[in-house]
């Protein structure tokens, strides 16, 4: 079986640590062109070579966003054109969300040392190591168990800038958080509430408990009833991976409210959702409300920040199950399918 290369930078570390890794190889999820789960494999790969500004992160757990699913699939057509590769991925590996612990680290990367646990993004992290930037990493919480940081950084990150950043809430607003049971959704519940907001969240009838069970003061079973039914309206509303009309998301917004929406499916193979987020963002000049969206961005801060909020108890990962490597393409399709609450995990 021929070897991959996921990772090689050059001007790569000769540390003892760094160099351990070479010629050595680990097991990874790669694929060589865009699809379904099911061009998903399991192979032997090299360990990525560490280079001057790079981590290496042994990885315990690797979380699977929504990201991961788009970047497979190479859907919609313009993920390909910003970076991935057009005809086929540029990269074999897949995944950015990781908890471990630092193997090695490059000849410029302060802060962070070998045995250090952290958890952050990194690249092609369904795999049994990954390579990482620095500035996006942060000292793992203290009452996490990797399995469950892993379940943090992109989907929490973002659901923090969407409330705080975005959204601007503030205590005693009132928040509608539509997926309020997905990966984003779970911690956008957590988090609005941290800040004092009365939140009320969207999902289906199977998932109301748990919404529940994340704080939200009152949860609307969009199986049975409509966000647009009530009288009630919201000062802030993020539409989390939705794909309901932008009218029927300012109907339900105060008269000055924001809506922010993040991400979006359906729509079609070349944009997917994002004329919603375009609409969205011409429109908002022209009207009262502020309307708009968002590209989450990773860094050491925010993980900072929400180790802060997971360490007194006010924002906790909710993980629907913990699977091996090998069940990678399964556990994307339960995702795609919506059958996932919160988050799924990858265990190397």
């Amino acid at each position: 079986m021929n070897s991959i290369t996921t990772a090689t930078v050059s001007g790569a570390d000769t540390t003892p640590t760094a160099a351990a890794a070479r010629g050595r190889t680990m097991k990874a999820v790669v694929r060589d062109r865009y699809g379904s789960a099911d061009v998903l494999q399991l192979r032997d790969v090299d360990v990525p070579e560490v280079g001057v500004d790079d981590v290496l992160v042994r990885v315990h757990a690797a979380g699977i966003d929504r990201g991961a699913w788009h970047i497979m699939a190479g859907l919609p057509y313009l993920i390909r054109l910003v970076g991935y590769g057009v005809r086929r991925p540029k990269a074999a590996g897949l995944g950015s969300e990781v908890a471990g612990v630092v193997e090695g680290v490059g000849a410029q990367v302060t802060g962070l040392r070998p045995g250090d646990s952290v958890y952050g993004t990194a690249g092609a992290s369904f795999a049994e190591y990954s390579l990482a930037r620095p500035d996006r990493l942060a000292r793992m919480p203290a009452n996490l168990t990797f399995e469950q940081a892993a379940a943090v950084p992109v989907s929490a990150v973002t659901a923090l800038q969407a409330i705080r950043d975005r959204g601007r809430v503030q205590a005693g607003q009132r928040v509608l958080v539509v997926g309020a049971s997905g990966g984003v959704g779970t911690f956008a519940v957590q988090i609005a509430k941290a800040v004092g907001a009365t939140v009320t969240g969207v999902s289906s009838t199977a998932k109301v408990d748990l919404v529940r069970s994340l704080g939200a003061d009152h949860v609307i079973d969009y199986e049975h009833a409509a966000i647009t039914d009530g009288e009630q309206r919201y000062h802030v509303v993020l539409d989390i991976g939705g794909n309901r009309p932008l009218s029927a998301l300012r109907r339900v917004l105060t008269r000055d409210g924001t809506l922010v929406i993040v991400g979006g499916e359906g729509g079609g193979r070349w944009t997917g959702g994002i004329h919603r987020q375009l609409h969205a963002t011409v429109l908002s000049p022209f009207v009262r409300q502020r309307l708009g969206t968002f590209i989450a961005k990773e860094n050491s801060a925010d993980l900072d920040a929400l180790r802060v909020l997971i360490e007194s108890g006010a924002v906790t990962p909710v993980i629907d199950r913990v699977v091996a490597l090998h069940e990678a393409p399964d556990a994307i399709r339960d995702l795609a399918g919506g059958h996932v609450r919160g988050k799924v995990v990858i265990a190397p």
